[in-house]
């Protein structure tokens, strides 16, 4: 089977978009009826301005989609930063090499220190996260973190950049199940225009990073597009196309999707540059996409509000991180009661929006009437 990137130049993604802006009420109701999108070019009528007046029939649909698939319940994760050192320049990041932060790599003592912390939490899943830096952040030192957070985290995925086959082996062999990589915008002028050094210029080695990974043993799979960089509607396009690939050709994988917002980071990248995603914007999207990959494990970051991920978790999301920090070596910091950060951290990533603490999440998504669970398992999941 060929690869995504390989099918992506000839799909209709610019056509798929007016047909979006141009759909009908109708052609919308047609699609509701069924109670899923049957094609790119039905997920793509969702996602219209004629489909917002039928928002909240799609979202019923998509709350009874994810509950037959996963349950009434939300999956915890925490991330762990390893190191900002990064050779890339990215626009909008704040790990991009030319932002006078603070840099730092922690060593795996430390790693595994923040971790048992992470556990105390209650958390057991947990996604380790790094700035990509050849000299600093090697795959010995990856495979060192991971063997070492296998012994206090039963689920562990990975989100550092392209990997080559024999680089990701090791960190399967030593318990890694999940690669995470967004590929930012699909849009590919757009990405060259945000990405201008470092290996992450490389559009394709990106875009077929995800293949390969699964190739070298990962069986959790996760993407995302990072929204504001372009047209919300041509990115969900893409990335519905991306996801559906890949359930056919990593058939053997749990596929996720992302759907992260711009937010505040060091460097001069400005709203000025950015396109409007409107919360209504997300639900549309998010609920549109359940109906079109009902299968699909969805997850929202702490990127978001407070009140914008309660109102979310019954619509179909499955995953949510809590009580994030983005800078290497963050959780140090953290008070132990409180769960809240001793100090300013001027070598995150971005700024997160949700600063609760994991407790308070879980209590807000039990209110929901949802369970808020600790351990990541494909084995839990609901299958009728």
């Amino acid at each position: 089977m060929a690869l995504f990137s390989e099918i992506l130049p000839s799909l209709p993604v610019d056509a798929f978009c007016q047909q979006s802006i141009d759909s009908s009420l109708q052609s919308v109701d047609r699609i509701l009826s069924n109670g899923k999108a049957n094609s790119l070019s039905e997920f793509a009528t969702l996602l219209s301005p004629a489909a917002r007046d039928r928002l909240e029939q799609i979202a019923q649909i998509s709350q009874s989609l994810t509950q037959q698939h996963f349950g009434k319940v939300i999956r915890f994760f925490a991330p762990i930063y390893l190191s900002n050192e990064c050779v890339n320049i990215c626009k909008y990041c704040g790990f991009s090499r030319n932002n006078p932060i603070p840099r730092k790599t922690i060593a795996v003592d430390q790693v595994v220190s923040e971790v048992k912390q992470l556990a105390k939490k209650g958390f057991k899943s947990l996604l380790i996260v790094s700035g990509e830096h050849p000299k600093f952040v090697s795959p010995t030192y990856l495979e060192d973190c991971i063997a070492e957070c296998i012994k206090i985290m039963p689920g562990i995925q990975i989100e550092i950049g392209p990997l080559s086959n024999d680089d990701c082996v090791p960190l399967v062999n030593a318990g890694c199940e999940g690669f995470v990589l967004y590929q930012e915008t699909y849009h590919k002028e757009t990405y060259q225009k945000h990405h201008t050094a470092g290996p992450k210029k490389d559009y394709l080695a990106r875009l077929e990073a995800v293949e390969n990974a699964y190739s070298s043993g990962f069986r959790k799979l996760g993407i995302g597009a990072l929204l504001g960089l372009y047209d919300w509607r041509h990115e969900a396009i893409a990335l519905a196309a991306h996801a559906k690939h890949l359930t056919k050709k990593c058939w053997k994988a749990q596929v996720s999707l992302s759907f992260p917002r711009m937010r505040p980071a060091a460097g001069e990248f400005s709203d000025d540059n950015l396109t409007e995603v409107t919360d209504r914007d997300m639900i549309q999207l998010i609920c549109a996409m359940r109906l079109y990959l009902p299968k699909a494990a969805f997850t929202l970051s702490t990127r978001e509000p407070q009140s914008f991920r309660d109102g979310l978790i019954p619509l179909g999301i499955t995953h949510m991180s809590a009580g994030v920090c983005t800078e290497p070596g963050g959780y140090s910091d953290f008070d132990d009661e409180t769960w809240t950060q001793t100090r300013e951290q001027p070598g995150e990533q971005f700024n997160i929006a949700d600063e609760r603490p994991p407790h308070e999440v879980a209590a807000a998504i039990q209110e929901k009437g949802y369970e808020a669970v600790w351990k990541d398992s494909e084995k839990t999941l609901v299958t009728q």
